[in-house]
């Protein structure tokens, strides 16, 4: 992990580079030690409830329809069906108030970089294996589930980005920076578009893809939410409490 995180650092490093040099000015500083500072808690709110994960789709596990040995193939079908699911997750969590409420932090930064993209909320670890629960009691090990999820995780931060434009013929397959620009838009065009993780099919497949096609307005429909990253996690929840939810979309 701290090679991977050094490789992440080194990018976001060459992003900073490339927005000064071309005046791209997709940095702001408060919002960038934001994302920072949002990022340090969900790495420890990540290994806290990485043994619960585990734990929770393990007790499915125990009455599963089927055994699958260990392998590669096994692996990419629970790489490919993790994707499935994430997409199902992450539409649901623009829908579902309660599910809105851990992932609203990831959409309130008006900027668009590769820092964003930990801008998660502590707790979703929570929540989110109670989707995957079938996948364990189809019989797919609970740790290549775990495991694929994390690789998700990981490719979803290269599509944080506007130094990368349209991809041609892989904006038709993979969720792509240009894809997953669109989604984090609060135009009215874009709202509630390409939830794909690593696949856009699913979107294509189920009537939520929408290329990019107008300058991208971030954030949320509310607007600017701060930059205290303690606020922004239970922003959610407290909107919650008051019944006072906005969407995204």
């Amino acid at each position: 992990m701290g090679y991977v995180l050094l490789f992440l650092f080194a990018l976001i490093t060459v992003e900073i580079i490339w927005s000064w040099r071309t005046e791209k000015r997709v940095y702001d500083i408060k919002d960038t030690f934001t994302n920072l500072a949002i990022f340090a808690g969900y790495q420890l709110s990540k290994y806290l409830f990485a043994g619960y994960t585990l734990a929770f789709l393990g007790f499915f596990y125990q009455y599963r329809v089927h055994t699958f040995e260990k392998s590669l193939l096994i692996f990419v079908i629970t790489f490919f069906s993790v994707d499935f699911f994430y997409y199902w997750y992450h539409r649901a969590s623009h829908v579902i108030k309660l599910l809105w409420a851990f992932h609203l932090v990831h959409h309130t930064s008006q900027q668009m970089n590769l820092t964003v993209a930990y801008r998660l909320n502590w707790f979703s670890f929570i929540l989110s294996p109670f989707f995957y629960v079938p996948l364990a009691l189809i019989g797919l090990p609970p740790i290549f589930i775990v495991g694929a999820y994390a690789l998700n995780l990981l490719y979803q931060f290269f599509l944080h980005t506007e130094a990368v434009g349209k991809l041609g013929f892989l904006e038709k397959i993979i969720d792509t920076p240009s894809s997953h620009r669109v989604h984090h838009g609060s135009n009215d065009l874009y709202i509630d578009k390409n939830f794909g993780g690593v696949l856009i099919i699913w979107d294509r497949m189920f009537g939520t893809y929408q290329p990019e096609e107008e300058k991208v307005k971030y954030g949320t429909t509310k607007g600017f939410a701060g930059h205290n990253p303690i606020v922004l996690v239970f922003h959610g929840f407290v909107d919650l409490v008051r019944n006072k939810m906005y969407y995204k979309g």
